[in-house]
């Protein structure tokens, strides 16, 4: 019985952890709170394009010259996300939200 009232104990005390930090919101963190949110997302689908850009460049669909382009965008793109990541006092790895029990917004992967 005292074992499954401290793994109760735990769950809860990581639960209300997770909530504590996701609720977190003042006038003063707003802003960060914000471009968190957006750049995540932003970083989600830039991520999603480059995968589609590989699956594309080995099923010997695109040209040497749109494969050219395309890695030039993407590039710009991470390099943008992390300028702006850095104005905003974040570092790359906290776009990487805690959906709670769904797990990281992306994982990631393994070079």
């Amino acid at each position: 019985m005292e074992n499954a009232i401290e793994g109760l104990n735990q769950e809860l005390a990581s639960v209300t952890k997770g909530v504590a930090q996701r609720i977190d919101c003042s006038s003063e963190n707003i802003e960060q709170g914000l471009a968190r949110l957006v750049l995540s997302l932003i970083e989600l689908l830039r991520r999603l394009l480059e995968r589609q850009a590989i699956r594309r460049m080995e099923g010997g669909t695109l040209e040497d010259h749109q494969i050219e382009e395309m890695g030039l965008a993407l590039m710009k793109l991470e390099q943008k996300i992390r300028e702006l990541a850095q104005q905003f006092g974040l570092r790359p790895e906290e776009l990487n939200l805690d959906l709670g029990p769904l797990g990281n917004l992306w994982t990631e992967d393994k070079k």
